[in-house]
């Protein structure tokens, strides 16, 4: 299982903008929903790792957010909110988004697991990586970014009629946007948080 806690950055000097992540993480597949734990956290229960990556990306695409995610496990049974539920896997994810906190210029994103093992580390510089891509993107970017749809060939010239612009412009931002690469790369950190999650669990 998997615990995102997340806390914003900064957030004396800007407004609580915990209810706006917690609609926009809204459609993630969850156990327990992103919920505010405490102050200006908000934390959830997972148990797919692809929905973790999702969240991941979309807390660093809306900014202003240390991310912690913690590989452990979840005491039963579960409570009906984060708040009130607990285990190794809450553990991790504060040391995680501790850790996070001191990124300082890197990406704001850390994972540590119940069980300290390579896949943790691995599933980190991989969400890392694609949170660079992620944070780097300009507006105009997103703008035609958000049109696409990953895995659909042809998708860009529709795209690039919709919006008025040249297919061109279209294939520039997926260019220099690394759109293809995040999208790929999200299968891997997903695959390697799976296999934090078995090491853990086989060590439990």
């Amino acid at each position: 299982m998997f615990v995102m806690t997340i806390d914003q950055r900064n957030s004396r000097k800007n407004d609580d903008l915990v209810p706006l992540l917690i609609s926009q993480l809204a459609e993630v597949s969850t156990v327990l929903p992103f919920d505010r734990s405490t102050g200006d956290e908000l934390q959830a229960v997972l148990s797919e790792a692809a929905a973790v990556v999702e969240a991941s990306m979309l807390a660093l695409r809306a900014g202003h957010w240390h991310i912690g995610i913690g590989v452990g496990q979840i005491g039963s049974p579960l409570p009906q909110t984060s708040r009130e539920a607990s285990g190794s896997a809450f553990i991790a994810a504060r040391e995680a988004v501790e850790q996070a906190k001191k990124s300082g210029n890197r990406v704001p994103l850390a994972v540590r697991g119940a069980v300290p093992s390579k896949q943790v580390d691995a599933a980190e510089a991989v969400l890392r990586l694609l949170g660079g891509l992620v944070v780097a993107r300009s507006a105009a970017e997103w703008r035609i970014l958000d049109q696409l749809t990953p895995g659909v060939r042809g998708n860009q010239v529709e795209v690039a009629t919709a919006l008025q612009i040249s297919p061109q412009a279209v294939s520039n931002a997926v260019r220099r946007s690394g759109w293809l690469e995040e999208w790929s790369g999200r299968e891997a950190a997903a695959l390697l948080l799976d296999l934090a999650d078995r090491t853990v669990q086989e060590w439990s």
